[in-house]
């Protein structure tokens, strides 16, 4: 008697590969989220101290809680669709749109805080917002969970373009 020992294919990475990448994706977001942080403290207490700001800014302490919360939801979101798409080639165009939303992140702290420039920094935030929305919709179409983990990045980032846009008025 013959036994059949051929198993079906696995249908996902092991969880030690899972748990690799997890940490891959959370290295890459908070690299980023360093980057930006390191050029937002050039300025941060001094130059845009003394701007005139608008009502509902929030005291300076919960600026980096709120990003760093919204940063390690991203990470697990990023993570999320690659381990439900199964690999990088099928979840290649959402991720890439994840990089395109991470490099514009960036790109707002260098404009806003490295630059000086609160009217750039209102182009930058704006890119910022389509390139979330994108991704979300992006991810949508692989995990449901990883779309919905951005949603309070999304908000977080449309008050942030409140205060982008008002912060340029208020110091024209």
């Amino acid at each position: 008697m013959t036994t059949d020992r051929t198993q079906a294919p696995a249908t996902g990475p092991s969880p030690l590969v899972s748990l690799a990448y997890l940490f891959v994706f959370l290295a890459v977001v908070f690299l980023a989220a360093a980057a930006g942080g390191a050029i937002t403290s050039t300025s941060v207490g001094t130059w845009y101290q003394d701007l005139a700001k608008p009502a509902l800014t929030p005291a300076r302490w919960v600026f980096p809680v709120a990003w760093n919360f919204l940063y390690f939801l991203m990470a697990i979101s990023a993570w999320l669709v690659w381990r439900a798409a199964g690999s990088f080639d099928r979840a290649g165009f959402a991720l890439s749109l994840f990089g395109i939303q991470l490099s514009l992140n960036l790109s707002w702290s260098i404009v806003f805080f490295g630059l000086m420039s609160p009217s750039l920094g209102i182009a930058a935030i704006i890119a910022l917002d389509l390139a979330i929305i994108g991704t979300m919709l992006a991810f949508f179409g692989i995990s449901r969970l990883a779309a919905l983990l951005l949603v309070p990045y999304l908000g977080w980032t449309l008050f942030a373009t409140y205060l982008t846009i008002a912060i340029a008025v208020l110091n024209a």
